[in-house]
């Protein structure tokens, strides 16, 4: 069941055309889905990205679509430029391990450009405009245990909620489990794990794990990843200042996952199921690569009413769909 969100409370500037709402990184995974979400609604909706973003069709939103390189920081202001919220989704992601690895670029677009964007509005005058970040729950765990990734997301918390703490924005970080499925509005699969097996099944490779199968990962579909942003915004009040865990709240096996993905393939190619086997694990490997990350989302929903809807194997199902498309069209999706 959908809980209803009203959008309304975040027109301070009390706009006929309803409050203007920038999403950053919005042709991504997450934020293509975001951007179909929010196009739903009553809203203005400025959708920033360095890629051209979609505008869904039959959006009752007034869509403005912007391409902008937000890792320059002259290109910041514009960007969020009269926004009463922003939702930063932007993420520094390029070859297959760019994510776990902490440059002088990724820096700049997970910390920097939060930073730029809460600069941005120090000097406004009249209600303090949302902020919501997008982080990992793994920057909820001790330091020691973090990779380079999580450090960043950690490093960006600090930044937005110490700009809450001094009311230049409203505040609020959702800390996300691992998000899959299928983008409503690019059709996108993303680059996390399910998508990773996936194409590994539907290209007839052997399905890797590096570890004996049993350690746990929260699913969330990315349309419920939306969905939580969007319930988000609408209670922007009440989650002002703190940090909340987004998720299903159960932890899937993963091995039980990758061979439910070997078996949807399977079913849809006609092909006996690939195996599932374990190997060891190369040198980038993370100590969280080995432990379940749990995920207690209680509190956000106790707030907002949000929770997931989409049942696990029909989002794995899509996304093996998605896979077999592609493939059978000429190439897998990269």
């Amino acid at each position: 069941m959908r809980c209803d969100v009203n959008l309304e409370v975040l027109n301070r500037s009390n706009d006929p055309r309803g409050p203007l709402i920038t999403v950053v990184g919005a042709s991504g995974f997450i934020g293509s889905a975001l951007v179909a979400e929010l196009a739903r609604m009553p809203v203005r909706l400025r959708a920033v990205a360095r890629r051209e973003t979609p505008v869904p069709a039959g959006a009752r939103a007034a869509v403005e679509v912007r391409r902008a390189d937000l890792a320059r920081p002259d290109e910041v202001g514009a960007a969020v430029e009269g926004a009463d919220a922003v939702v930063h989704l932007a993420a520094h992601i390029g070859g297959a391990r760019s994510w776990r690895a902490a440059d002088e670029r990724s820096l700049r677009v997970n910390v920097g450009l939060l930073r730029d964007v809460a600069d941005a509005f120090r000097d406004r005058s009249g209600p303090a405009p949302a902020v919501v970040l997008a982080s990992t729950l793994q920057a909820g765990v001790e330091l020691s245990r973090q990779g380079p990734y999580a450090r960043q997301k950690s490093a960006a918390e600090e930044v937005l909620l110490r700009a809450a703490s001094e009311e230049v924005v409203r505040g609020v970080v959702l800390r996300l489990p691992t998000v899959y499925g299928r983008s409503p509005l690019t059709g996108w699969t993303g680059r996390g794990v399910v998508a990773s097996v996936a194409r590994q099944a539907v290209s007839g490779e052997p399905v890797t794990m590096w570890h004996d199968g049993t350690v746990g990962r929260d699913l969330l579909h990315v349309e419920d990843a939306a969905r939580a942003f969007a319930a988000a915004l609408g209670h922007v009040e009440r989650l002002d200042g703190g940090t909340w865990s987004v998720g299903t709240g159960r932890l899937e096996p993963l091995g039980e996952v990758f061979s439910a993905l070997a078996g949807l393939v399977a079913e849809r190619t006609g092909r006996p199921p690939v195996p599932v086997v374990s190997t060891e694990p190369p040198d980038h490997a993370e100590a969280g690569d080995f432990e379940s990350a749990v995920c207690d989302p209680s509190a956000f929903r106790a707030v907002t009413g949000w929770s997931p809807l989409v049942p696990l194997r029909a989002g794995l199902g899509a996304v093996v769909e998605t896979m077999v498309a592609d493939g059978a069209r000429g190439g897998i999706r990269t």
